[in-house]
């Protein structure tokens, strides 16, 4: 059985792999008569598009998305929207080595055991370029929830973290690794670069900042906000783990110490005075800013030699060719944004068919 689609009422599905001709998604449960055009979705595909300095990979893609469906008049129909971004710049003959070993740190050893068969050329579908895919779609939940607004940062890399006393939004747009502090950002360029240079990579945290959520969407259980968050989250290539709110950190905490207190505010809404929840209890949004915090592992395509095994499974040694992130957290920021986009846009719908 195969599973290539996200979502219950905004459903997504995503094709393609890193080095055929193209990739693309199908969006279905959109609502109709939505104002939608290539120009909604071109900026957040150019957010994570790669080559844009030298602490991404240097492959040349536009990532130009092309609507072939569901688009009618510059509003959507109500029906399947197909998107579709051409793959132009591949070097599929860097993937030689690939094709006889397996990367640790890859998924090339799990497709084969899964599927006795595998598209070494890049990863084939397990490379981070599908993301490109979620992106697009992303832009398209965007316009299903025009009442939230969806910040995402790099918090974290190579295990130097940001100053929260510096933050400033002002400054995502301004460096190269959408970072919200300026010193860290400045740390960051020698951290990154030399790993570049030694051919290796490095891990980052990503962190994302939903506001303007009213309180109710989610469900308890097994439709929960945080629950479908994390999957979301966690089926990004090279994410291996998800906090919502506090996190790992609540476990540290005492009963008193974790709770979000409330007291009476406007309209006879709550006035929080913590979020250490996230914005969700009981898998329900609490009207609160949604936060998750999301861990990229380094980049398992490296220039330095790591032991492994051939498909014959003799011993080997093996260094990934091509051009890789040094850092694959840094572009993960809008596919991260992306995810939270599609799931709140499928909530929204999920909570207006039951509560209207």
């Amino acid at each position: 059985m195969s599973f290539n689609t996200f979502g219950r009422v905004f459903r997504l599905t995503t094709w393609g792999e890193s080095h055929g001709p193209a990739i693309g998604a199908v969006v279905d449960g959109c609502p109709p008569g939505l104002a939608l055009s290539e120009a909604d979705i071109q900026p957040f595909l150019d957010k994570r598009r790669p080559g844009t300095s030298k602490f991404t990979t240097q492959r040349q893609e536009p990532d130009q998305v092309r609507i072939l469906s569901g688009v009618f008049e510059g509003r959507t129909t109500g029906t399947p929207i197909s998107l579709m971004i051409e793959n132009v710049d591949q070097r599929s003959k860097d993937y030689g080595d690939v094709a006889k070993a397996y990367r640790p740190g890859h998924a090339d050893y799990a497709y084969d055991a899964k599927y006795g068969f595998r598209d070494y050329r890049g990863g084939g579908r397990s490379s981070a370029r599908e993301t490109a895919s979620r992106v697009a779609a992303g832009a398209v939940a965007r316009l299903v929830v025009p009442e939230v607004s969806i910040l995402g940062y790099v918090s974290a890399i190579g295990g130097d973290a940001i100053n929260p006393a510096n933050f400033d939004a002002a400054e995502i747009g301004n460096n190269a690794f959408f970072c919200p502090d300026a010193q860290a950002a400045a740390r960051w360029e020698i951290l990154v670069d030399g790993a570049r240079k030694d051919g290796s990579s490095l891990g980052a945290v990503v962190e994302c900042v939903a506001t303007g959520v009213p309180a109710g969407w989610g469900a308890p259980l097994y439709a929960k906000l945080d629950a479908e968050l994390a999957s979301a989250c966690m089926s990004i290539n090279a994410v291996k783990g998800v906090e919502i709110g506090d996190g790992f950190a609540a476990a540290t905490l005492r009963g008193e110490e974790n709770a979000d207190p409330m007291r009476p505010g406007e309209n006879g809404s709550p006035e929080f005075l913590a979020n250490h929840a996230g914005g969700i209890a009981g898998g329900i949004s609490t009207g609160q800013s949604i936060r998750v915090r999301v861990a990229f592992k380094p980049t398992s395509s490296i220039l330095v030699p790591v032991e492994t095994i051939t498909r014959e499974g003799e011993a080997s040694e093996i260094i990934t060719k091509g051009r890789h992130d040094p850092c694959v957290g840094i572009r993960g920021v809008p596919v991260v944004e992306a995810m939270m986009a599609l799931v709140l846009a499928d909530q929204k719908l999920l909570h207006r068919a039951q509560c209207g």
